[in-house]
């Protein structure tokens, strides 16, 4: 229902007089060939930006198995292909989780969860820092009244706090997960919460605003290149408020292609932003950053030597 939602939005936004509707796919092709070298660059930081990830993957799960840079990059891209067909990938873990020994794989999902939790707070810190912003700056939003942008607000700074509380306090988080009854049988696993020191937790929050400045810039990059008429200031802080709104929002597989695109279009129109231009930016991140890796990482699934059973069992 939300895809056909998105779906029905975009069709009204893009529609021309005669109900017809308008892409500039000649031009915006020329926009590419002229700035193949910015493509290039979109693509070099796609590959830090997954690289970061696995730096951040490996340090979380250092106290569980040590696992080398290369195969926790190869780790790290293997779960995109699994997260594709999660509801907002969070099914990323279980392809990674793979490439530890069966032993430790339990242990080294709830370690990864921490991972997932820092860059959801990331996230929704600087989502919430550009509503604040463009609310209080009376820039145009794609709701009508302030106090839908003061409800958002405020649910996005609850969901913040409570996030960095559970993150920095991994021992309340597994506390609050032993509540829940199908994870009972899994409580000696997750004592592996009990043993993140202050450093490495910083550490890896570090690396995750590391990775959001990374595709936030891919973003504001292939804005430009296709010239959608975004301002500098509108696309950084529209930007965030789009990743808010889109992590906010269930969406999988190519669900969340429109999701992103119809999210995207209605923040950075108002803003000045011309529809079809960043409905194609937003498409061309997308192929860029979540398809691609993720029919990488199917493939290196299918190749990967992944042991089911330990040597004993």
């Amino acid at each position: 229902m939300i895809f056909l939602l998105a779906c029905l939005f975009l069709y009204k936004a893009l529609a021309g007089p005669k109900g017809i509707v308008v892409l500039d796919g000649p031009g915006s092709l020329e926009r590419l060939v002229r700035n193949r070298w910015g493509l290039v660059l979109i693509g070099l930081l796609m590959v830090a930006n997954w690289w970061v990830e696995s730096v951040k993957w490996r340090s979380l799960v250092r106290g569980v198995e040590p696992v080398p840079p290369f195969r926790a990059f190869m780790a790290t891209i293997a779960g995109t292909g699994v997260g594709f067909v999660s509801i907002n990938r969070t099914g990323e873990f279980i392809g990674r989780v793979l490439f530890l020994e069966p032993d430790h794989r339990i242990a080294g999902g709830f370690a990864t969860a921490l991972g997932s939790i820092a860059q959801f707070v990331i996230t929704l810190t600087f989502g919430g820092i550009g509503l604040l912003v463009l609310t209080l700056a009376g820039m145009p939003l794609p709701w009508p009244g302030g106090w839908v942008s003061w409800a958002l607000a405020s649910l996005t700074a609850f969901a913040t706090a409570v996030g960095l509380l559970w993150y920095l306090y991994p021992g309340m988080l597994r506390q609050h997960l032993m509540l829940l009854p199908f994870l009972h049988r899994f409580e000696r696993a997750s004592a592996v919460l009990l043993h993140f020191r202050n450093d490495r937790l910083w550490s890896v929050l570090l690396l995750s605003a590391l990775r959001y400045v990374l595709f936030t810039t891919q973003f504001f990059l292939l804005l430009r290149m296709f010239d959608a008429g975004v301002g500098l200031s509108g696309a950084m802080l529209g930007v965030p408020l789009i990743y808010l709104i889109t992590t906010l929002i269930p969406s999988a597989m190519l669900t969340e292609l429109g999701v992103r695109g119809s999210v995207a279009v209605a923040v950075l129109s108002p803003l000045g932003g011309e529809a079809a231009l960043v409905l194609l930016a937003t498409t061309c991140l997308w192929l860029i950053n979540v398809a691609m890796p993720a029919s990488a990482g199917s493939l290196i699934l299918l190749v990967a030597r992944i042991r089911i059973r330990n040597k004993g069992t």
